[in-house]
């Protein structure tokens, strides 16, 4: 039974919850060691959208960090903001992107309606607050497109009158390296395993474990991480796949050709994966899809999610490049549904591409002296090889009028992980850890 989210005043239009500064904000003086889980409908096209809310829970801890709870990253479509509702004072925030924002940037999404799921976890607050929710304009700064009133009090209150109760899994520890509230906390969630699929299903989990942190900067950062497994199954194996005919009611309703990309393989059902995590400490998702066809795909500060193909290990990483770090593709694919994504008129958020509107705020500080911007292609760098870091041109799907910073790279082609992208996953784990 869904329960009612009515404990929120909500306001719409285009209101300032004001800009975020460095604040030093004492957890225990504004949040309890719980987390708020809201539930809502992102409902629009690419000309308007609204949101929903549907339900919201209380889950037993917080597992991220009690230190660092401004998000100091200019990252993301989208951003929540909680502000303290007496002074205005900024308590918590963080960017994260959805998957509604690739849909507005299709055929479909121009003039078609659709609603997509979204989630959003944050730590309980102790006193009455408001929850903007922000999003990015063409001029690339955040609005607060709708601000909801949060009374801590009431919100118990309505949830002790709840009768139901969820039966949650008891998570696998793959790798426990401490205290949640200093560590990078990722739960594998097993999607297209059935009843008779339990031993692989650990097995397939202890592999993606060691993918996860296989690669550099990961593997030098291995004992920041938590690893849990959520030890679920479907009704049946296997993944939907609409090309191939093949429809699996599989635990969280994933499917290949997502957007009519045979190889985008994603979820629509942000709760249902979130029913299946529960209160497992969670900083990061991972969704291990039991198929050998190749696939994955990952929307930042949402989810990660990969198939089994021999590919995986390298997949995972380029994956978590995105859902971790929020890095861009650096390839070029023009024909993509949503590769307008990109203006080239404005500067992009992410970290390691540029359209030279402003590329004093990427790696410029970076750059050897005397480093041609742009920078001519060399072609002799192998593909295993990062090659010098410069300013190339072909990234964010356009062969032309973006820049990646090398040759190659895990967000290109599957090379290591170059110094740009490599510097902002280490700040990104500095922010849970630090």
């Amino acid at each position: 039974m869904k329960k009612k989210l009515v404990l929120f005043y909500i306001f719409s239009g285009l209101l300032f919850c004001g800009s975020l500064q460095a604040q030093n904000v004492k957890f225990k003086k504004y949040f309890e060691n719980y987390t708020l889980r809201i539930n809502y409908l992102r409902i629009g096209n690419r000309q308007h959208d609204t949101i929903n809310l549907v339900s919201m829970e209380r889950l037993s801890t917080w597992a991220g960090s009690q230190t660092q709870l401004l998000d100091p990253f200019d990252n993301g479509d989208y951003r929540v903001v909680v502000c303290d509702h007496v002074n205005g004072r900024k308590l918590y925030s963080r960017g994260y992107n959805s998957l509604f924002h690739e849909y507005r940037d299709t055929p479909q999404g121009k003039d078609s309606v659709a609603s997509f799921e979204e989630v959003l976890r944050l730590p309980w607050p102790q006193r009455k607050v408001d929850i903007c929710f922000q999003k990015r304009g063409s001029d690339q700064l955040y609005r607060t497109q709708y601000q909801y009133y949060f009374d801590p009090d009431s919100a118990i209150r309505r949830l002790m009158q709840q009768s139901w109760l969820r039966v949650e899994a008891t998570p696998l520890r793959l790798q426990y390296k401490g205290d949640s509230r200093k560590k990078i906390d990722v739960v594998i969630v097993p999607e297209g395993y059935g009843p008779s699929d339990t031993a692989k299903m650990r097995r397939d989990m202890m592999s993606f474990c060691d993918y996860l942190l296989g690669q550099e900067p990961f593997s030098s950062r291995r004992n920041d991480f938590n690893v849990w497994g959520v030890p679920l199954v479907g009704e049946a194996s296997g993944i939907t796949d609409p090309k191939k005919g093949i429809s699996v009611n599989s635990l969280v309703g994933s499917s290949y050709n997502t957007f009519g990309s045979d190889r985008y393989l994603m979820t629509t059902h942000l709760f249902k994966l979130h029913d299946a995590i529960g209160s497992t400490p969670c900083d990061h998702i991972i969704i291990m899809a039991n198929s050998t066809t190749y696939g994955g795909g990952a929307i930042y500060n949402f989810y990660a999610m990969s198939s089994l193909n021999e590919m995986a290990y390298m997949v995972l990483p380029h994956e978590l490049g995105h859902s971790i770090g929020g890095l861009a593709d650096e390839y070029v694919d023009e024909n993509l549904s949503y590769g307008d994504m990109h203006s080239l008129t404005v500067e992009p958020t992410e970290p390691n591409i540029t359209t030279l509107v402003n590329f004093q705020s990427k790696w410029a500080d970076m750059l050897p002296a005397g480093t041609p911007v742009p920078t001519p292609a060399n072609d002799e760098v192998s593909r295993g090889e990062n090659g010098p870091l410069g300013v190339y041109e072909g990234a964010g799907y356009h062969a032309h009028g973006i820049y990646r910073p090398v040759m190659h790279c895990m967000m290109r082609d599957y090379a290591p992980f170059c110094p740009v992208c490599a510097k902002r996953l280490n700040d990104i784990f500095d922010l849970y850890t630090k």
